[in-house]
């Protein structure tokens, strides 16, 4: 079975009709609408349209297995893609079947080591996927900024790249670092990174609260992971570490520092030679 199904009225449905946002088809207009999240923040969609970005909903509920297998693409992409403080944004919208406590644990119970996209709760997103027509999850919808909806279905996912991949030519979607921080536990886990722009030789001040595993990733513009390296258990307090990205070509990546304990931070960088 393709999705998750919710609702003995979707179980009867023909596999064939289970297109997922079925009142929105590919090429169709969306019409505006407001949501708040969990936190109290208001998402308008003219709003986001006014400002040229692009807006890619996650409809999910907490007990759906797909939509648990998919949540860590999904927030690496929210993460990569500058936690919604660049082109994309990312809201993910709970069916209507979870309270507003577990459709926030979703995305830390599933994907924890990446930032987590805002969530709208099961009673404020019960509306918006009936209005949307979705019936089976996990659905992502991508929706361009002339709010024309461009995937209605993006499924199956394989890894963050699909998501990637199904942005339209000449979008300009531009990774970026993330502004946003990882739960309570970022405060106990900071990093900085110089010099940038580098020709090469990176160095890396990784101040932890308490020792952890700490694993390094560069990732390039189309989100593939270019370099990698286990930096082993590091100790309390202060460390530098030296980088070598001689052998990546010049350009703008992404730098990822993910710890079990602490989360993940990622910061933007420049080679040039």
């Amino acid at each position: 079975m393709k999705h998750a199904y919710a609702g003995i009225l979707a179980l009867a449905l023909p596999l064939g009709l289970a297109a997922q946002t079925n009142n929105y088809p590919n090429g169709s207009t969306v019409s505006d609408f407001t949501v708040t999240d969990t936190h109290g923040v208001v998402h308008n969609l003219n709003t986001y349209a006014a400002e040229g970005k692009y807006v890619l909903l996650d409809f999910f509920f907490y007990g759906c297995p797909p939509c648990q297998a998919n949540a860590p693409y999904y927030s690496q992409l929210y993460q990569t893609y500058g936690c919604n403080g660049g082109d994309l944004i990312c809201i993910e919208i709970n069916n209507g079947d979870d309270t507003d406590a577990e459709s926030e644990a979703f995305s830390e119970d599933f994907a924890p080591n990446f930032a987590h996209p805002p969530v709208v709760g099961g009673p404020n997103g019960d509306p918006l996927t009936a209005v949307f027509g979705v019936s089976a999850f996990p659905t992502f919808a991508l929706i361009s900024p002339e709010k024309i909806m461009i995937n209605h279905d993006i499924y199956p996912i394989s890894n963050m790249n699909t998501f990637v991949n199904a942005f339209p030519q000449g979008s300009g979607i531009q990774p970026m670092a993330c502004a946003v921080g990882i739960g309570e536990n970022t405060a106990r886990f900071s990093t900085s990174v110089y010099p940038s722009p580098t020709t090469g030789q990176l160095y890396m001040n990784l101040g932890l609260e308490q020792a952890s595993e700490v694993q390094v990733s560069v990732i390039d513009g189309l989100g593939q992971v270019v370099y990698s390296s286990n930096l082993g258990r590091i100790a309390a307090g202060g460390l530098v570490r030296t980088l070598d990205l001689s052998a990546l070509a010049d350009g703008a990546y992404l730098l990822r520092i993910t710890t079990p304990k602490f989360g993940a931070s990622t910061q933007r960088i420049i080679l040039a030679r």
